[in-house]
């Protein structure tokens, strides 16, 4: 596998804006490349422009992205839009503990007054509670753990970096105790590995006793790198499945009726435990009392 490798860069800008339309239109990623090492990651094709082809582990870190970041929030352009941050890369990786700059970025978010989104498959996140519960009394700021099954070992297969399923819950439950947005993203949903009724009605279970907000689910996509990197995976671990993803996956998506199955699961469980499906209404009801 090869030791990681954390390599100091500097960026010219730290918000990218998002050309697709999102609940979001700004995007902020502190590291390139991710320690936690999902096999169905979808950012796996975006080492490439920087000569390296191993994305879990040559870990890229922005180290002048606090300075960045304030030319764009204290310019007289911005205009306090929501923030994703670490939308390629987890910003609570395993380097994270080492360079400490989530602190930071929370810092100059709540000096700016400006809003975020942060996903992480860690509770290192909770090292920062206190300055994200501080955001959360300033403006909109949402607090998500992607969990895709309940078992440990599986999970150790799929997603190998990340922390156990369980202390992602609680995670989530601890930060139910400010008023950020809340949720859990069930992303993806795998085929023949994280779909069962069981593992889900688990997942959503867990979710209602650590009173999120919403549950957020996706269905598994395969496309370009990633799609080679997971089919290797599949080949290694779940031989007998191989061929089963092959007929499923003859495109970058699961056919239509496995989907419209699904989601048929996912509906019921979702209504079985009265889950919200989105947090956009929680969003703008945040922001228009900001306003």
């Amino acid at each position: 596998m090869g030791a990681r490798k954390y390599k100091e860069i500097n960026c010219e800008i730290a918000l990218n804006q998002l050309k697709r339309r999102m609940p979001y239109s700004w995007d902020l990623n502190i590291y390139r490349g991710c320690e936690h090492g999902c096999k169905y990651c979808f950012a796996i094709y975006s080492h490439e422009y920087l000569g390296s082809d191993n994305y879990c582990k040559d870990i890229y870190v922005k180290t002048n992205i606090i300075e960045q970041l304030e030319k764009q929030l204290s310019s007289g352009n911005w205009k306090r839009e929501i923030v994703n941050i670490g939308g390629v890369s987890d910003s609570y990786q395993p380097a994270e503990e080492h360079y400490k700059l989530m602190p930071e970025i929370l810092r100059l978010l709540i000096k700016y007054q400006t809003p975020a989104i942060i996903s992480t498959k860690s509770d290192l996140i909770l090292r920062d509670y206190d300055l994200i519960n501080e955001l959360s009394r300033i403006t909109y700021i949402n607090i998500a753990a992607t969990i895709t099954t309940v078992d440990e070992e599986l999970r150790k297969l799929i997603e190998p970096g990340g922390v156990e399923s369980n202390r992602r819950f609680k995670m989530l439950k601890t930060f139910r105790e400010t008023n950020a947005s809340v949720g859990l993203h069930v992303m993806p949903i795998i085929p023949y590995l994280t779909d069962s009724f069981k593992n889900i009605d688990s997942l959503f279970n867990k979710a209602k006793e650590s009173n999120v907000h919403y549950v957020l689910p996706g269905t598994l996509y395969l496309r370009g790198k990633t799609r080679r990197v997971f089919f290797d995976f599949i080949k290694k671990e779940f031989s007998g499945l191989y061929n089963h993803f092959l007929a499923l996956y003859k495109t970058g998506g699961a056919d239509k009726d496995y989907k419209n199955t699904l989601y048929k699961t996912v509906n019921l469980l979702r209504d079985k435990y009265s889950l919200s499906s989105s947090y956009s209404k929680p969003m703008k009801e945040k922001l228009k009392k900001i306003e």
